[in-house]
C-alpha cells in the first residue's frame, strides 16, 4: 500500500472532522480522493455498505470512471486526511501503478459482490422472489460498458 501513497505524495491534502462529508451521492465532485489517515464509512441510499481505515484506499473513481454522479457517500469516521487528485483521468493515464491499484482494488469489489450473490441464491434456491439474482450474476459477469466517445 505504501507505493500508492508515494504516488500521491505532493498532492493537495484535504481534511475532514468526524462527520465530515468526503463524498456525497449524487454529486459529482470530479476528483480522486486517497486515504492518507482516518477512517471513513461508505453509505449506499443511507445504509452503510462500507468501512475503512485502509492507507491509499481511493474514492470517487467509479465517478470518474463512469463519468457520472457519485454513486455513495463517504463520511469520515474519525478525524481523516486525503490527498486530491484534481485532475484524476490524466493521473490514472500517467501512472500505470495508480491504475493497476485501481483495477485490483475494483477487481475485490466485484468478486465479493458475486461470492455473496452466490451465497444468497444457494441459501434461497426455489424462491421465486429471488429471481433476480440471476438476473444481476448474468449482468455483471456478462455486462459491457457502453462506448463513450470524449
Amino acid at each position: 500500500m505504501s507505493a500508492i501513497l508515494e504516488l500521491i505524495a505532493g498532492h493537495k491534502v484535504e481534511n475532514f472532522d468526524v462527520g465530515g462529508v468526503v463524498l456525497e451521492q449524487g454529486t459529482t465532485r470530479g476528483l480522486l480522493l486517497v486515504l492518507i489517515q482516518g477512517e471513513v464509512e461508505v453509505l449506499r441510499d443511507n445504509v452503510r455498505v462500507a468501512k475503512t481505515s485502509e492507507q491509499g484506499a481511493v474514492f470517487g473513481e467509479m465517478s470518474v470512471l463512469l463519468r457520472q454522479p457519485h454513486t455513495a457517500t463517504v463520511r469520515a469516521l474519525k478525524p481523516s486526511s486525503f490527498a486530491i487528485i484534481e485532475d484524476p483521468e490524466q493521473f490514472l493515464a500517467s501512472s500505470s501503478a495508480v491504475s493497476l491499484h485501481i483495477a485490483r482494488m475494483l477487481a475485490n469489489r466485484l468478486s465479493a459482490l458475486t461470492t455473496y450473490l452466490v451465497d444468497v441464491k444457494q441459501q434461497y434456491e426455489g424462491h421465486d422472489h429471488l429471481g433476480m439474482v440471476d438476473e444481476v450474476l448474468e449482468s455483471l459477469t456478462h455486462h459491457q460498458p457502453r462506448r463513450r466517445d470524449r
